[in-house]
């Protein structure tokens, strides 16, 4: 049940975690300094909705995930390339939205609050964003390798990160949230470089095993095949820990290799650029 995914997971969900209670947290405190105390229950009721609709959204991508890989193996190859290239597609855009609007996020709920005064708006947004970070969350577990132990990893990270901002709300702690944002951050764009080379790696894995395009074809070169050695991705430590961190491949396709390290470098460049402003 147990594996190197739990690691990504983990701090994966950490960050969405922390992102997700950190917008209940400063809600709360925005009503708390408005004198609007009997509102409160409605951002907990906007909060129970967005973790519901991120159930059923995890529920039924089991269901279907489960109902393809029953029925066909080289089929479920077919499934995780296109469920990780839908859920790329949605965190690409998750990843661009943080990078332009992280200095502003905290001044546009506050506006949100303050231009919404009805107990259905509030819940309303309080819903909103956690089901946006929790459908992030089933996003990137559906599209891992190994479901179970990734998906313990992330509701890991949850579980702490609820428990950091609580402390945070209370000021019993006090930490550097731009750090840590940056920081989970920058993985999040590593791992999403990860998912988009490993939704192509599957997808070559399903042509050939359906004897739809040769092995000997071009689109199975290897970049380089480092497996016997101790950057092995499935075997030895180092290169099994750099799998966890950076999504790293020890005989990834050339295709493969170029698009993962095309993407996660954009990206990066994004990010540095942002940060500079």
């Amino acid at each position: 049940m147990f594996s190197i995914d739990f690691v990504p997971g983990f701090i994966m969900g950490i960050r969405e975690g922390l992102e997700a209670f950190l917008i209940i947290a400063i809600m709360l405190e925005y009503l708390n300094k408005t004198n609007r105390n009997k509102d409160k229950v409605f951002v907990f009721q906007g909060l129970g909705i967005g973790l519901l609709a991120s159930l059923v959204f995890g529920l039924v991508l089991f269901g279907i995930s489960s109902l393809i890989g029953n029925d066909n193996t080289n089929v479920a190859k077919l499934w995780e390339f296109g469920a990780s290239l839908f859920a790329l597609v949605l965190i690409t855009t998750f990843i661009c939205f943080m990078l332009k609007n992280k200095n502003n996020i905290v001044s546009d709920i506050k506006n949100k609050i303050s231009v919404s005064l009805s107990k259905k708006a509030i819940i309303l947004l309080a819903a909103v964003m956690v089901a946006r970070e929790g459908a992030e969350i089933v996003l990137f577990i559906f599209a891992s390798a190994n479901y179970v132990s990734y998906g313990l990893g992330a509701v890991s990270g949850v579980l702490l990160s609820s428990v950091v901002v609580y402390l945070i709300y209370k000021s019993l702690i006090k930490v550097n949230l731009k750090v840590i944002f940056n920081i989970t951050l920058v993985y999040l764009i590593l791992q999403a470089g990860f998912m988009l080379g490993y939704s192509f790696h599957e997808l070559f894995s399903y042509f050939k095993a359906e004897s739809m395009i040769d092995s000997s074809h071009w689109i199975y070169t290897k970049m380089f095949d480092l497996s016997s050695t101790f950057l092995s991705h499935k075997e030895q430590p180092i290169g099994i820990m750099l799998y966890a961190t950076i999504g790293w491949y020890s005989k990834p396709e050339v295709f493969q290799f170029v698009i993962q390290y095309g993407y996660t470098i954009t990206l990066l460049g994004f990010f540095l650029k942002t940060n500079r402003r």
